[in-house]
């Protein structure tokens, strides 16, 4: 897998509102050089990570793309290192409708984002998808790792946080299951445009987030890095896709022992496959 480094120092530097020649200013060097690593011609020196690490507020991990020696980012990790499954073995009905339309008479690479516990990325391997999946939690990872082991699935599982992971590898199916929630308004429209173009043409994505509605009060739990969508901005994000559904619908949930509801909208897009050109004489 190739570094993301360069993604990530820009993505930064502008969170920050950084310019390339201030942060080479910083860096004692020249404004070509950031260029360079943004645009993923050279990689920074090593020695030089820390002190980029420390202008953009950020670890050294995280500017490789991942978080193994992130602190918790999601309320369920301690949930995970439970020995019982705390979703269930069940897969999400979405299952069910990738199934249904995208059957896997062929090779198809499908992408779990954001697996949990592994329930869906197994249950997807079982039926004869080639399976890569991650999340943030380690206890989740592990148990995604277990359940395949159990099954005698391959599924291949690591760790990312998904603010920062970009895809360079291109899949067939996207598939996420109210993950979505953790990425921060100001990258959604860079993380779904590289999702999008690293979706094979005629792929399909197939998600669903949480939306907020006046009439539905807050979840129970306590997500303090998770953010606000509202309803149709998963859509307007695919709008020169085909849209095979978009749904919203509210359900009620007993996920932390205390009776709630959520609001979600449901996505399934496919990627329109490329137009040719007509000529004539």
């Amino acid at each position: 897998m190739k570094s993301n480094i360069g993604k990530s120092i820009s993505r930064y530097r502008k969170l920050k509102n950084i310019t390339q020649e201030e942060l080479a200013v910083q860096l004692d060097i020249t404004f070509q050089a950031v260029s360079k690593w943004e645009t993923g011609q050279s990689y920074p020196d090593i020695t030089l990570l820390p002190q980029l690490a420390a202008i953009l507020e950020v670890s050294i991990d995280k500017l490789m793309g991942y978080a193994y020696q992130e602190p918790k980012r999601t309320i369920y990790e301690d949930e995970y290192k439970q020995d019982d499954y705390y979703w269930g073995l069940a897969p999400s009905k979405l299952c069910y409708k990738i199934l249904a339309l995208f059957p896997p008479v062929k090779p198809l690479k499908l992408l779990d984002l954001g697996c949990g516990e592994g329930k869906d990325a197994v249950f997807f391997a079982r039926n004869g998808y080639q399976v890569t999946a991650f999340d943030i939690a380690d206890a989740g990872i592990e148990k995604t790792k277990r359940l395949a082991d159990k099954i005698g699935v391959p599924v291949h599982v690591f760790k990312a946080d998904i603010l920062d992971f970009r895809l360079d590898t291109t899949y067939d199916i996207l598939y996420s299951n109210g993950v979505l929630h953790y990425i921060r308004p100001e990258l959604r429209q860079d993380i779904f445009i590289n999702y999008q173009q690293h979706t094979s043409p005629g792929g399909i994505h197939v998600l669903s987030v949480f939306v907020t509605k006046p009439f539905i009060p807050p979840a129970p739990e306590h997500e303090p890095n998770a953010y606000k969508w509202i309803s149709g901005e998963l859509f307007s994000l695919y709008s020169d896709w085909l849209t095979r559904e978009c749904d919203e619908i509210i359900f009620d949930c007993h996920s932390s022992g205390i009776p709630h509801k959520h609001a979600m909208n449901v996505l399934i897009a496919e990627k329109p496959a490329p137009q040719h050109a007509i000529h004539t004489r």
